[in-house]
């Protein structure tokens, strides 16, 4: 394991996110995403395509554009930690959400291409946080309007998921 690696502390992200990075309790993140991609593949890959188009309530995410957002935030993510950690220094805009689940017209794309854009992802998600050179997990820069470490960058990405993946199993899939 990278010796860079390991929990965030308070001041390494915004307090709204460690909703997400409280999630992972493990030092190694690195470890929690593989076993992520390895996890949860084959649970996407048992919704059926017409069971993809479910959702629990009125107003709420199909299962479709839940995933299709978890797609689009680990982007974000990933990018604002290559932005800190290569060194640019310009702060990074927030993202809503609402406007790109609406943008990405996500129940018009048929499920099995949103589960291989999962993984397509995962793996450049793993391929970076992997090559990152040991100093550049403690690099920092702003985003949303507040400050964040690459490390908690990584956190956040494993929690959002596991946050999206536990209310999957609990409300769509019960």
């Amino acid at each position: 394991m990278n010796p860079s690696v390991g929990v965030p502390q308070q001041d390494e992200a915004q307090p709204y996110f460690f909703r997400y990075i409280q999630r992972i309790t493990s030092p190694d993140v690195i470890t929690v995403l593989e076993r992520q991609l390895d996890e949860t593949v084959p649970l996407l890959r048992s919704i059926s395509d017409d069971k993809s188009l479910y959702r629990y309530a009125e107003g709420k995410w199909s299962i479709r554009e839940m995933w299709s957002h978890v797609n689009d935030a680990e982007r974000v993510f990933v990018y604002r930690a290559l932005w800190f950690a290569r060194g640019f220094d310009t702060s990074l805009p927030s993202f809503d959400q609402e406007v790109g689940a609406k943008a990405a017209a996500a129940n018009r794309i048929a499920w099995p291409r949103h589960i291989d854009e999962f993984q397509h992802i995962r793996r450049a998600t793993l391929s970076f946080f992997r090559h990152l050179p040991n100093d550049a997990w403690e690099s920092r820069g702003t985003a949303s309007g507040g400050e964040f470490t690459v490390r908690a960058l990584a956190y956040v990405v494993a929690g959002h998921a596991d946050h999206h993946l536990t209310i999957l199993k609990e409300k769509y899939l019960r």
